[in-house]
């Protein structure tokens, strides 16, 4: 996927979160590890979520490997640990199609 087509995808994620009632903490965290490509909190949990966008959901979903997830949850605990927070927080996946945004939370390998 280009990295234009990510940015529209990420842009759709956050409007997506926006409206469900999460404020944006932060875009595009990297560490050594990957990137987280949002960062956001509601309700007192923070939320680190992976964004991926295809032309449908079999294929989005597809693209969460568990080597994707494996990177996203140390570059999580790397953002916890430099920023000392003792929040409560949970792992995402937002897919992105032309037709429909969904949420996947709380995910795990």
């Amino acid at each position: 996927m280009s990295r234009a087509k990510g940015n529209i995808a990420e842009e759709r994620a956050c409007e997506y979160i926006l409206q469900e009632g999460f404020s944006l903490v932060q875009q595009n965290f990297y560490s050594r590890f990957g990137e987280i490509d949002i960062i956001a909190i509601k309700e007192d949990v923070l939320h680190f979520i992976e964004v991926k966008s295809a032309l449908d959901y079999e294929l989005a979903i597809q693209n969460i490997t568990p080597r994707k997830l494996s990177r996203l949850i140390k570059t999580g605990d790397v953002y916890m640990k430099k920023n000392a927070l003792t929040l409560d927080f949970m792992y995402d996946v937002i897919l992105v199609t032309p037709q429909k945004v969904w949420h996947l939370e709380n995910i795990t390998i």
